[in-house]
């Protein structure tokens, strides 16, 4: 809290003034009839008294005036003036005041109609400049910020203003702290509430924003496309070396499906050759997949019996 310029320190006077004036009065009222006298004594110094007593609160301040004329400014606790001369006409608080200001309906840098809410968080720094330079110091500081809102919405952009509150913010309290700098009050801080748009806008932004989140999950969707058709392609050269691998596959598979707690009824052909699956009753299937398997690795019996038939022809 900075330093009052002038302090008031007139309260010795008030008290003469008080005390001094009621008695003379008296005293001359008593040269007529001695209790007229002190009646009128006591009343005049409880009337003075009424009228010159003063009590300022801990966190408020009073601009002391005499006959009009600036003499101080008046600080916390019990003060007398000098009644019917000195007055108090305007009272400071200097703790952190919160205003609440708009602008409403103004035009963007991109000429697009906003209602911007905000919040400013000032104090008294001066109390005689804030008596002195300015009438209403509250009213006008409350001006002074929807103008400078104003002034700032001109010059950012809607997206700008979006996205950005915190510079927006600090923007309009460093151009508030210029014009109140001279009427000793600080800006603290400008806090943006809400920032409205007309629905029209709203509604095309909310299907910009659609749109793009559309396409981002399209592409994404692509790239898994791509990733799985790749791991796929994979498999399968893995699965066409060994046919048994793709058996325990198609197992599986069937296994996973059976666990969905449905009641399900799956009918395989007698020669599953698609999955590989051989049953009981398709032999063939059984049959077909040894050959396959068998081509590369495993040596037939009868290729066996004729290779030794050709041979003993041979010798």
């Amino acid at each position: 809290m900075a330093a009052e310029m002038k302090n008031f320190n007139g309260d010795a006077l008030g008290i003469l003034f008080v005390i001094i004036i009621p008695a003379v009065v008296g005293y001359l009222v008593s040269i007529v009839n001695l209790y007229a006298g002190i009646g009128v004594a006591v009343l005049l110094f409880l009337v003075f008294l009424v009228a010159a007593i003063r009590v300022v609160n801990q966190w408020n301040r009073k601009a002391v005036l005499s006959f009009g004329k600036y003499v101080g400014i008046m600080g916390p606790g019990i003060h007398i003036l000098i009644p019917f001369v000195q007055t108090t006409p305007i009272t400071l608080d200097l703790r952190v005041i919160n205003t609440i200001f708009k602008a409403e309906k103004t035009l963007t840098k991109d000429n697009v109609p906003v209602d911007v809410d905000a919040l400013l968080f000032w104090k008294v720094l001066n109390s005689e400049n804030a008596v002195l330079n300015v009438q209403i110091y509250r009213d006008s500081v409350q001006l002074a910020a929807q103008t400078a809102l104003r002034d700032i919405i001109g010059k950012t952009e809607l997206s700008e203003m979006l996205a950005g509150r915190d510079v927006i913010g600090k923007d309009v309290k460093n151009l508030i702290q210029d014009r109140v700098a001279d009427w000793g009050i600080e800006a603290i801080s400008v806090e943006i509430r809400d920032v409205s748009i007309p629905p029209d806008l709203q509604d095309a932004m909310a299907r910009v924003a659609v749109a793009d989140r559309e396409k981002q999950a399209r592409v994404k969707l692509a790239e898994s496309e791509s990733l799985a058709a790749d791991k796929i392609i994979e498999a399968s050269s893995k699965y066409k070396k060994d046919l048994f691998a793709m058996q325990l596959r198609s197992l599986n598979m069937m296994y996973e499906i059976s666990l969905s707690g449905k009641n399900l009824m799956i009918f395989i052909p007698t020669d599953s050759k698609g999955f590989s699956i051989p049953t009981p009753v398709g032999v063939e299937g059984i049959k077909d997949l040894f050959e396959k398997s068998n081509v590369k690795n495993v040596p037939d019996k009868n290729d066996n019996e004729k290779e030794e038939k050709t041979q003993e022809d041979s010798n």
